[in-house]
């Protein structure tokens, strides 16, 4: 492995695409063994940002580095120190797990002694030893995701990137993925860059996380950290109509607000204590409150308070500008 402190080094990283700036000027490292999330809605710039690491992207401008190696002059190298899983499943399902791992090993010019026992380390790895002579397209969607993760791993790479590892998953699924992942960290050191926006699944995973919005990187620390920064408990209030949440300012306890939708969020030293009280300011000024809910602070509340929207809200914007394009384009 190369001896660098930083298995990952990014430096005013920037992509544009015909005017427009997918990738602004975003820098971090990641330590070598670092499990690091890149979280943020669908168009947030997180694929872009792994295409340009993964070499599949040229940089505009800025720098970026995979162990040690020039993601532009030294593609080779980096291609050869990294594994990936992207969001689309890339297996060839009329081949056995088998099958799919071996072809990739061969891409990658290892002997059949070496790929053959390499295999079987994987397969075990990700507990799919019994169906490795199984056609993929009889897998389910977890069992997919966990052969692609062990693709990623069949070279022995240094960094491996997890684009939306488990996106479409059910819920238990999805939990079972996590489990590999982390113990796939913990075990063998590998360096993990892991892009959600799933706000669960960075908090289980990561050590540190970079919270993406429109192409930028609007905060970054453990997700302990990130929580903290808010420094309260979260109140939530789902109100009845519009409402002048500037009643609000007067109670000396409450530390910021929000207002989304008919929800009004208010972080709230010692919350379970000031609920009384906030109801009664609600009371006074004809609010109608329909319910409330207390919360320690979440990475969603981080985004909120960093984005001014729930990750939900910035993927509903996008699908309406999706559709506004789609309009245009079929002359509407």
């Amino acid at each position: 492995m190369n001896d660098k402190k930083f298995a990952i080094e990014l430096k005013e990283l920037t992509k544009e695409f015909n005017g427009f700036t997918a990738v602004d000027r975003v820098s971090f490292n990641v330590k070598q063994g670092e499990l690091f999330g890149l979280l943020g809605p669908n168009g947030a710039g997180k694929t872009t940002t792994i295409k340009m690491l993964a070499t599949l992207l040229v940089p505009t401008s800025g720098e970026a580095k995979i162990s040690g190696y020039d993601v532009y002059r030294d593609r080779n190298e980096v291609r050869n120190s990294i594994g990936i899983v992207f969001q689309e499943t890339a297996l060839d399902s009329k081949l056995t797990g088998f099958e799919n791992l071996d072809f990739h090993s061969v891409m990658y010019g290892m002997n059949k002694k070496n790929r053959v026992k390499k295999i079987r380390e994987v397969l075990q790895l990700v507990e799919l030893t019994d169906k490795a002579d199984q056609l993929v397209e009889k897998y389910s969607g977890g069992m997919k995701r966990r052969l692609e993760i062990a693709r990623g791993l069949i070279h022995e790479p240094e960094v491996l990137f997890l684009d939306e590892p488990t996106l479409g998953l059910d819920a238990q699924t999805r939990r079972h993925i996590w489990e590999y992942i982390k113990n796939l960290n913990e075990g063998s050191k590998i360096s993990i860059i892991l892009t959600t926006h799933y706000m669960e699944e960075a908090d289980f995973l990561c050590e540190r996380v970079g919270i993406m919005d429109k192409g930028k990187i609007v905060a970054m620390d453990t997700p302990n950290e990130l929580k903290n920064h808010i420094g309260a408990d979260i109140v939530r209030l789902k109100v009845e109509g519009d409402c002048d949440t500037k009643i609000f300012e007067e109670l000396q306890f409450v530390k910021d607000i929000k207002k989304h939708n008919c929800f009004i969020t208010l972080s709230v030293v010692e919350g379970e204590t000031k609920i009384p009280v906030i109801l009664k300011k609600a009371q006074e000024h004809n609010i109608n409150v329909k319910a409330v809910t207390l919360n320690k602070p979440s990475l969603e509340d981080v985004f909120l308070k960093y984005t001014g929207k729930t990750i939900q809200e910035h993927e509903a914007s996008r699908q309406d500008i999706n559709r506004e394009k789609m309009k245009r384009r079929m002359g509407r």
